[in-house]
């Protein structure tokens, strides 16, 4: 299963970050390739997500099950979806002191056989620094 882990460090606390990574409903005004989002099923700190990406070569449509672990990490696992056969990960808040926070994101994907690895591991590669440099832009600029 490719995977991939990135760091930064945002002028933000924990608290805050984590209050803008589980505001699902919130993805597409600071994730461009996210075109619909909802989530359903909450049950405590589990919620299922069900997202339609853009990812340029194909748009596709794929459900997780979020789980929230305030205000340090949330992580998911894959419940459905097209292309896809897992997708699991999370995102993991460390302070840094002085109101900082370091986020790791850390994604593993496994495609279906039809879906050339090369494609894979550029939007792995591509995706991962965007998506980061979003979530600092939206806790810094909120």
């Amino acid at each position: 299963m490719p995977g991939a882990s990135r760091s930064i460090v945002v002028n933000a606390p924990p608290e805050k970050v984590f209050d803008t990574i589980v505001n699902y409903d919130r993805y597409p005004e600071w994730l461009t390739e996210v075109k619909k989002i909802r989530t359903s099923d909450r049950k405590g700190n589990e919620v299922k997500v069900h997202y339609e990406v853009d990812f340029k070569v194909k748009t596709i449509r794929y459900t997780i099950l979020a789980r929230e672990e305030r205000p340090q990490r949330m992580s998911w696992s894959f419940v459905e979806g097209e292309v896809m056969k897992d997708n699991k990960g999370s995102w993991v808040l460390e302070p840094e002191g002085e109101g900082k926070t370091k986020i790791t994101y850390s994604v593993e994907v496994t495609v279906g056989p039809l879906v050339p690895k090369s494609i894979l591991n550029t939007l792995v590669d591509q995706s991962l620094p965007k998506m980061l440099e979003a979530v600092k832009r939206r806790v810094e600029g909120a």
